[in-house]
């Protein structure tokens, strides 16, 4: 699944699934005699409450709820911090000096409390940030064309396009690396999430087929575009969300494109294959790739929904899974599910299978996945 990394991201206790290669976690009674809930409370009251509370309610945005959290989860992830495989030097400090019968009463004491019950994030760029880019990209059609087709000569077409590519188009409009243009008033009103939000309505529009442009030779164009290929994907169609897409792109923003890699857009494998290309030569590729048919890079519509119904696979509320310590993530805090992904994502925790799987999300897709699941009531 190609995924923002323009684009869904779970630092105190950090959820998680620990690698299946690791070995099974070491299982903790989910229930507990009431003596040993009454010495896990004390636990809690010594080392645990100034952050999570005696209620298992995070004190703070960033901080998780630990009420009703399955006691397996919370042993193993204090294990991790006494392992040092999770970086939070308190909560190490704290786990280094548990016995093995503190961590696991403490862990049942906080797994026996009733769920906190979370509010909703309402939101639009975190809650549905195809809906907030779509409003965002109302100013664009005007060049850009109806859902990012355009029909203008040199104006390139959004619709399809990769959407890391186009937030780091914007940020280079925005920095002046390339020529002046109209973005250079549009983009200074925008954050680094809008971008994101308005490059996911883009990269899931669908590109419209061109017909052959005015100069150029496509099947003279053919051959000479084996070298973009490795990048560009075949008959320019990316699937590298960085990389842009060629296939169906306004013919004449391709030429004057190719051209700027010669003097003063920075990317010296670019421009070191242009700079031996005659004008004709970048003429025929440009016309090869415009009638090239493209497709949309993303699914920006039913985004939030296809990454919670592949999160639930592990994470749903009845969901046990052999050897493996799983945490709920449902009404959870919404910043510290934000920090969890994006530990994951940059590497920062450790689980392979989480790592593989948050690694092509941006800011903005981790944001709506966290909401979504911070806003679901808890079971």
């Amino acid at each position: 699944m190609k995924r923002l990394t323009l684009i869904i991201a779970l630092s105190a206790a950090l959820l998680g699934c620990p690698d299946k290669d690791q070995g099974p976690a070491k299982p903790a009674p989910e229930q507990v005699s009431a003596a040993e809930l009454a010495a896990g409370k004390v636990v809690a009251e010594r080392d645990c409450k100034g952050c999570h509370g005696l209620d298992g309610r995070g004190a703070a945005p960033g901080i998780p709820h630990l009420a009703a959290q399955r006691a397996s989860y919370l042993v193993a992830a204090l294990g991790e911090y006494k392992a040092g495989k999770r970086t939070h030097a308190a909560l190490r400090e704290i786990a280094t000096h548990l016995s093995e019968a503190e961590t696991r009463n403490v862990a049942g004491y906080y797994a026996s409390l009733p769920p906190v019950q979370a509010e909703a994030v309402t939101e639009s760029v975190y809650a549905a940030p195809y809906e907030h880019g779509k409003k965002l990209a109302a100013v664009c059609v005007k060049c850009h064309g109806e859902d990012g087709n355009s029909t203008a000569p040199g104006i390139p077409s959004l619709a399809g396009q990769q959407p890391q590519y186009l937030v780091v188009a914007m940020q280079e409009y925005l920095k002046k690396e390339r020529k002046e243009s109209p973005m250079h008033g549009l983009l200074p009103a925008l954050t680094n999430l809008d971008m994101e939000t308005l490059a996911l309505y883009f990269a899931s529009q669908t590109p419209a087929q061109r017909a052959a442009p005015p100069f150029g030779d496509p099947a003279a164009g053919e051959p000479l575009s084996a070298v973009c290929g490795g990048c560009h994907g075949a008959h320019g169609v990316s699937s590298d969300s960085a990389t842009p897409s060629l296939a169906g792109q306004d013919a004449r923003y391709l030429v004057d494109a190719i051209k700027a890699y010669r003097t003063t857009r920075k990317r010296e494998k670019m421009r070191l294959y242009v700079t031996g290309l005659t004008d004709e030569q970048i003429r025929n590729i440009a016309a090869f790739y415009s009638v090239q048919k493209s497709q949309a890079a993303e699914k920006g519509q039913t985004l939030v929904k296809d990454l919670t119904d592949r999160c639930d696979r592990c994470h749903a509320a009845g969901a046990e899974i052999p050897g493996m310590a799983v945490p709920k993530i449902r009404g959870q805090d919404r910043d510290y599910l934000v920090m969890a992904l994006r530990a994951y994502r940059d590497g920062r925790r450790e689980s392979s299978m989480m790592h593989n799987m948050s690694l092509p999300y941006s800011d903005s897709i981790i944001e709506s996945l966290a909401s979504a699941y911070a806003g679901q009531p808890v079971k």
